[in-house]
This record gives structure tokens, C-alpha cells and sequence, in this order.
């Protein structure tokens, strides 16, 4: 695989949760502490939309529009170059704040938090489904992060990164069930991931500045290295779907790393699927 190539300038300070998207024409991701969705343009160039203190994720919606991620909550826009003008608060607790998201084939919303201090247990992975209505789905997460579904839709990988693994559930009648480990993280923090259209699983390994592949089952296919540590999610998109777009942070970084918070792409053999939509 050839090496990664910086898409864009290092434009973000905690860049997170890449998603390629017909529907918005291409690229979007977070500045998830600046409160901005950023939107790529092809040549790449960046352009900022700010919806709150935080923005943890933004995924299309079936309907148009999309929904965000915010502090302590989701927002709802019915186009996707508007501002969110509906808001739903999950909890209250000041010290916990959204981080990170995704959606089910069955077009729910699973909406995941974190303590601003990382305090274990403090957090836990919401269930949102398309009338609206909400569920605590795991409760007492510490750093609640990647979550999507194998392409047939029968399992789900999901990252609690204070485990430092990757875990899986069997779905069954559109409910997770029987979590159990996947893969160790290793030397790394299990962040952002994504599934191909072959069920393989992409993780971005955050701290050591790597992106790791798995087969479904568990095998270490390939490993992209990047000259940042701080890697924090990944998708698969473009006009062919085999372009995997890296996001990266700066966040409390001691020593400068020139790149960090820039994008960054490489070409994969096996192309993604498709983003799965909101269905509220």
C-alpha cells in the first residue's frame, strides 16, 4: 500500500470523525473542541461551519440534512449546508461531553460521551432511534469512540478506548448483543473505525500514529504508519469508494508536529460502503 498523503493544511486542533458523503458532495469532518464541521473541497481546501461549544460527529440523514454531535447532545439540520435549528440534550452533568457516533442499518443513532477528565465509567453509548425516542445502551463507558457494522449486518465493532481493544457485538433483530473483545490495541488507543465492503475493519490506533486493518476475523492485514501520533478516526470514500481519509489532532501536544490536524489519504484494495444514514 502506498504511503498516506496530506489532503489538506493542519487545519484542525482535534480533528475527528471523517465521513464521505454523496448527499454533501465529498469529505466532511469535525474540529470536535472548536465546535466546527469542516467540508473538504477536491482540491483541498477547507471550509468551516461552527455549531456549537463541541461538534463530536456529523452523519448524513435519509431525510436531507444531517445530524451533529454536540456538547451534551444531538442537533438535527434538514440541509446540509444549514445550522442545526433542532437540539436534543441527553444528559445534563456538565463534566461529560458527546464524543463520538455513528448509524445502524436499521437507521438508529448510537451517540457515545465521555468525562472531560476522562473519569472511568462516567460516560455511556446512547441509542437514538428514528422516531427519536432515546436508550442507554452501555452504560459506565469511560472514552466512548468508533462504532460501525459489518457490511451484511450482523456484527458491530465498537471502541471504548480506555479498554484498549476493539470489541464486537452479534446484532439480532437489530439489537447488540453478546459483546465480547475483538482485537488488542497493543502499544495503541483503539479510536475511530470503519468497515469496508468486505468486512474488513480499519482502526485508527491514536497515540502511535498508525492506522491498523483487520479481517473479520482478527487478522492484522496491513498497517499504515503516518507522521503524526495522534490519529483518530478514518473512513473510506471518494467516487470509488477506496479512499481512505485519516484524520489527526493536536491536541496538548508537547513537542510540534508540523502536520498534526491535517488530513490525510491513501488508496486501499477494498473499497467502503456507502455511510449509513440517520433515519430521523
Amino acid at each position: 500500500m502506498a504511503r498516506p498523503q496530506q489532503l489538506t493544511d493542519p487545519v484542525a486542533y482535534h480533528g475527528e470523525g471523517p465521513v464521505w458523503s454523496r448527499t454533501w458532495g465529498g469529505l466532511r469532518f469535525v474540529d470536535m473542541l472548536a465546535g466546527d464541521i469542516l467540508c473538504v473541497g477536491a482540491s483541498g481546501g477547507v471550509t468551516r461551519m461552527h455549531v456549537g461549544t463541541v461538534a463530536a460527529f456529523v452523519r448524513p440523514r435519509t431525510r436531507g440534512g444531517y445530524v451533529v454531535g454536540l456538547e451534551r447532545g444531538i442537533g438535527l439540520a434538514d440541509d446540509v449546508d444549514a445550522l442545526p435549528t433542532s437540539e436534543v440534550e441527553l444528559w445534563t452533568d456538565p463534566a461529560v461531553r458527546m464524543n463520538e457516533g455513528g448509524c445502524a442499518p436499521d437507521g438508529s443513532l448510537y451517540a457515545g460521551s465521555m468525562g472531560y477528565d476522562q473519569t472511568p465509567g462516567a460516560a455511556a453509548l446512547y441509542r437514538i432511534d428514528p422516531a427519536g425516542s432515546v436508550s442507554t445502551f452501555l452504560p459506565h463507558v469511560t472514552v466512548s469512540n468508533g462504532i460501525d457494522f459489518a457490511p451484511d449486518g450482523s456484527r458491530a465493532y465498537y471502541n471504548d478506548t480506555a479498554t484498549g481493544r476493539t470489541d464486537v457485538f452479534d446484532v439480532v433483530d437489530n439489537v447488540l448483543v453478546n459483546r465480547r473483545p475483538f482485537a488488542d490495541g497493543g502499544d495503541g488507543s483503539p479510536d475511530g473505525l470503519c468497515v469496508d465492503s468486505e468486512g474488513n475493519i480499519w482502526v485508527a490506533m491514536n497515540s502511535v500514529g498508525r492506522v491498523r486493518l483487520y479481517s473479520p476475523d482478527a487478522t492484522i492485514l496491513t498497517e499504515i504508519e503516518l507522521p503524526v501520533r495522534l490519529v483518530t478516526a478514518c473512513t473510506l470514500g471518494g467516487d470509488d469508494g477506496r479512499d481512505l481519509f485519516i484524520t489527526t489532532s493536536r491536541e496538548d501536544l508537547d513537542d510540534p508536529e508540523p502536520e498534526a490536524g491535517a488530513v490525510f489519504t491513501v488508496r486501499a484494495d477494498v473499497a467502503g460502503r456507502p455511510v449509513l444514514p440517520y433515519a430521523g
